[in-house]
């Protein structure tokens, strides 16, 4: 069975439930636009991807609008909704785990690079990560394939020694256009369909079977 000496993971959907900070602040955000959500539920397709295309995309502005969406979305998540989450059960000890395996950890992520190291800092994970890396505060280096080049030539790592965890299409397109392989997870915001479609290696359906996967077992 395949195994890798480097991991890449995702962070919203694949280390922590970030439901409820994203998407109320996108709802906060919508809002201000005369564009009404009342559930929630509704609002997951924002999870993931970049929020600027997801603006666009979802609900139709215009990329003026969407930017300005984007300034209001963080106004709410970065005194509040950042806060908003939870680690998945399983995770820290996955994750110490591989650390004790001599598994090199990063996290790849469409957040903002100072979102998602204050997050991790929160839930005390920081520490297993050799790197965290995200996308700018003024909008570049959103693309995930983009995050991922990031890992690769900053540490330069070998492809073939490393896999890219994540639970949606836009975690799976970016890793397969640096030919890595990538296990899809169903616990968070993507489903089977979307992950097999995009073109995942694996799927695993939850933290323990990540974990033996990540473990050879």
């Amino acid at each position: 069975m395949k195994t890798w000496q480097t991991i890449l993971f995702d962070l919203d959907g694949t280390l922590t439930d970030s439901k409820p900070g994203i998407t109320r602040g996108v709802q906060y955000a919508l809002d201000q636009f005369g564009i009404r959500v009342s559930n929630l539920d509704d609002l997951e397709a924002y999870i993931g991807p970049p929020l600027l295309d997801s603006f666009m995309s979802i609900h139709g502005l215009n990329e003026v609008q969407a930017q300005q969406a984007l300034t209001h979305y963080r106004s709410y998540y970065t005194t509040r909704g950042i806060f908003e989450h939870s680690v998945y059960p399983g995770v820290p000890e996955m994750l110490l785990r591989l650390k004790e395996a001599g598994k090199v950890l990063y996290v790849a992520t469409s957040k903002p690079t100072p979102f998602a190291r204050q997050m991790l800092e929160k839930d005390e994970l920081d520490s297993f990560f050799s790197g965290i890396y995200g996308c700018f505060l003024d909008g570049r280096r959103t693309a995930k394939a983009a995050v991922i080049e990031a890992v690769l030539t900053e540490q330069e790592l070998d492809k073939g020694d490393t896999v890219m965890v994540g639970d949606r299409e836009h975690d799976v397109i970016g890793a397969k256009a640096h030919d890595l392989a990538v296990i899809g997870v169903l616990y968070g915001y993507g489903t089977e369909k979307e992950l097999t479609d995009a073109g995942a290696t694996e799927v695993v359906a939850d933290v323990s079977a990540l974990m033996n996967r990540l473990e050879g077992k």
